[in-house]
């Protein structure tokens, strides 16, 4: 099993360039089902998830031509309407083949999902609005069926809590059911806004775009289109938040500066200096981080997905810090892990009390989850000495070599076989 080896202490200086963000290619793979046409894709992430969810498709008979960040996908021969649990186990994502599916060909059944350890995230949201569609579905033997008689039927969603993937699974659905499908407490993430853009260059009828109420007028078919993946915010946050921590002057590439404010906002906070332009956005830092708090919400809240990377910031601030997550109830794995480096940190319920303390100092830590991952290699640049992460099988689901890119800009830290 894969290690990373840090060897902190050393200042950031160079460009990065910020790869396609896996929260978006994922939904946007599994929209290759709803078409027989070719659609084009590129700035696709090379990760582990990506690979998981291709072979996910190539095993329905979607044909899938790949050269390095391009895909291009064709779903004239599917002929295997099923997602084994073999493939479903890593990723939670693989959910997302369902409404396709069942849209187009009228069945499916896919594996209940696995995935991170951090939360239980329950389909049921997904389950509930394809049934107000028409769908009639089992749960058997660990995987959902699912049955439509004819094509599915617009209806009027209105989800229990915010959903990114049922938001997304029901959108995709909705385009090819009959008549006009209402999704209300739609998330609003970009990533979702990123699908609901190329579903419209495949022929969809989709209005709201971006917001929390989306109207879709179904059609008899989609056609295939190219479409770029919208550039990863966490990705880009993440490198931030890297800087934030060991000093330095970094220039992100390929980057979007409109879609993560919040963070960036912090990022001030922290005492980050920031330019941003055009596509890019230049980072310095010269003095220890000063402390920040906030509380993990929906978008365009602070993401759930940036908590722990900013933990780790905080763990060398100037001063006391609390950290409150509402999303995912088990999301604070990686804090005994950072108090193994000399972290202050303690929990009570869902919030974490950070005290800042003058210096870290590194040691043997185990990832537990993607983005907690991302916050050992942060808190580990930090450290004074050697840090050494197991299991960064994690990383690699959503990061995209990441320590190729950090090497590049003067990171001690080096992938061990």
């Amino acid at each position: 099993m894969d290690k990373l080896q840090i060897v902190g202490g050393k200042r950031l200086n160079g460009e990065i360039p910020v790869s396609g963000a896996k929260n978006a290619a994922l939904p946007i793979l599994c929209a290759g089902l709803l078409t027989a046409g070719d659609l084009e894709l590129s700035n696709v992430p090379r990760l582990h998830d990506v690979r998981t969810i291709l072979k996910l498709l190539a095993q329905t008979g979607l044909k899938v031509t790949q050269d390095d960040e391009r895909v291009t996908l064709n779903g004239a021969n599917i002929d295997t309407l099923e997602a084994p649990y073999e493939l479903v186990k890593t990723m939670r994502a693989s959910i997302l083949v369902l409404g396709p599916l069942l849209a187009r060909f009228g069945q499916a059944k896919v594996s209940l999902p696995g995935g991170c350890a951090i939360g239980s995230r329950p389909v049921d949201q997904h389950i509930k609005g394809l049934r107000q569609m028409g769908a009639e579905i089992t749960i058997e033997g660990g995987y959902i069926h699912a049955r439509s008689n004819g094509k599915l039927k617009g209806a009027r969603i209105h989800t229990d809590m915010i959903t990114v993937t049922g938001t997304e699974n029901l959108l995709m659905a909705a385009t090819l059911a009959e008549g006009e499908t209402v999704l209300e407490n739609a998330a609003r993430e970009p990533e979702v806004t990123d699908l609901a853009n190329l579903l419209v260059a495949m022929g969809a009828k989709i209005e709201g775009i971006g917001t929390d109420r989306l109207v879709i007028q179904g059609v008899d078919a989609l056609h295939g289109a190219r479409h770029a993946v919208i550039s990863d915010r966490i990705e880009a946050a993440t490198f931030l938040c890297a800087v934030a921590a060991t000093g330095g002057d970094i220039l992100l590439t390929n980057t979007r500066t409109d879609i993560f404010d919040v963070a960036l906002e912090k990022l001030r906070e922290v005492g980050l200096q920031l330019d941003l332009q055009g596509d890019t956005i230049r980072a310095r830092m010269d003095a220890r981080p000063n402390p920040v708090s906030f509380r993990t919400t929906e978008y365009p809240g602070f993401p759930t997905d940036m908590q722990a990377q900013f933990m780790a910031v905080n763990t060398i601030a100037n001063g006391p810090s609390k950290v409150t997550e509402t999303i995912f109830e088990n999301r604070f794995m990686h804090v005994q892990e950072m108090n193994r480096l000399g972290a202050q940190i303690s929990t009570e319920g869902n919030t974490a009390f950070i005290k800042g303390v003058g210096r870290l100092v590194g040691a043997p830590v185990m990832a537990t989850d993607l983005r907690a991952s991302a916050s050992l290699v942060i808190a580990g640049m930090a450290a004074e000495g050697t840090t050494l992460i197991d299991r960064i099988y994690h990383l690699d689901r959503g990061y995209d070599r990441m320590e190729v890119k950090l090497s590049a800009v003067g990171a001690d830290i080096v992938r061990l076989k």
